[in-house]
């Protein structure tokens, strides 16, 4: 399975992610461009523990059986996949080259990666192996999304 702790993984998505412009639209879901770029800048940054968020009790109940259930494969996260409320990006207006390198700088630091007390809000405590799995997962289904 593709983990972005995989040197060859991350520049596969540093060129897709290269791909997206202005002009990229959306193949299902909510957000356009913007909010993707944003959204996922976000979520990186949760793994990296720059940003922390509080572990919803659903999670708690069914988060470990969900994320077993996600990682046991290298099938992709279903379409409108749902998000933590404090991932939903309402901005519609970023600069996406100006976000885009940012997300491409965070996707470069899963090279020297070291987070042990990474909790996702609804999977909860992971191991790095399971953040590298999922982050990679994350990552592809946004760019699927826009076709990347």
């Amino acid at each position: 399975m593709k983990t972005v702790l995989d040197k060859t993984t991350r520049e596969e998505l540093i060129n897709r992610i290269n791909s997206l412009n202005e002009n990229s639209k959306a193949q299902w879901g909510k957000m356009n461009i913007h909010q993707m770029l944003m959204h996922c800048t976000l979520w990186e940054e949760m793994a990296f523990g720059q940003r922390k968020y509080k572990q919803v009790f659903i999670g708690k109940v069914f988060g470990k059986l969900a994320l077993k259930k996600i990682l046991k494969d290298d099938a992709p996260l279903t379409r409108s996949t749902p998000t933590t409320p404090d991932m939903i990006i309402k901005e519609s207006n970023v600069d996406i080259s100006k976000e885009k390198n940012k997300w491409i700088t965070l996707i470069g630091n899963y090279e020297k990666f070291s987070n042990p007390d990474f909790i996702h809000p609804f999977f909860g405590k992971m191991t790095e192996e399971q953040i590298g799995l999922l982050a990679y997962k994350h990552t592809d289904h946004h760019l699927r999304q826009f076709k990347a």
